[in-house]
C-alpha cells in the first residue's frame, strides 16, 4: 500500500512539474519572433509533453486507481473530499487536454494567444495542486 502510494505521489510531482513549465514555455513561445527560437521552443514543449508529462499523467492515474480499487474505495467511497479530488482530477486531466492542443498550435504556427493568456494559463495547476492536497491531506468532508 505505502509503495503506492509513494509511486503515485513520485509520477504526480512529475506530471505536475510539467504542468507548471509547459505553459511557462508557451508565454516564451508567444514573445519569440524569430524562427530559431520558434522552432527550439517547439522541440521543448514536444519533449516536455510527451516525455514527462504525459508519462506522469499516466502513471499517476495508474498507481491513483490501483490504490482505489484496491483499498480507498472501500474506506472513502462515501466521502465528499474523495469526489471532489476525482473531479479535480478530471479537470486537471481536461486541462493536459489543453496543454496538448495548445501544442498542435504552436507546432502547426497556428497559435491565437497572447503571453498574457498563457500567463493565466499558468496559473490553474497552482489551484488544482493546492485543492487535491487539501483534499488528500486534510479529508476536509
Amino acid at each position: 500500500m505505502l509503495w503506492l502510494k509513494a509511486l503515485h505521489l513520485i509520477f504526480m510531482v512529475t506530471w505536475f512539474a510539467g504542468l507548471f513549465y509547459l505553459p511557462r514555455l508557451y508565454v516564451y513561445h508567444a514573445m519569440s519572433d524569430d524562427e530559431i527560437s520558434n522552432e527550439r521552443f517547439k522541440v521543448m514543449e514536444r519533449k516536455l509533453f510527451f516525455g514527462i508529462m504525459t508519462p506522469g499523467m499516466i502513471l499517476t492515474f495508474t498507481f491513483g486507481i490501483w490504490m482505489l480499487v484496491d483499498y480507498a474505495w472501500a474506506l472513502y467511497g462515501h466521502s465528499g473530499w474523495l469526489h471532489m479530488k476525482l473531479t479535480m482530477l478530471i479537470l486537471m486531466l481536461i486541462y493536459h487536454v489543453f496543454c496538448g492542443k495548445w501544442l498542435l498550435e504552436f507546432k502547426h504556427d497556428r497559435n491565437q494567444h497572447s503571453h498574457v493568456y498563457f500567463r493565466w494559463m499558468n496559473e490553474i495547476p497552482v489551484l488544482f495542486l493546492v485543492g487535491i492536497i487539501i483534499l488528500a491531506v486534510v479529508k476536509p468532508f
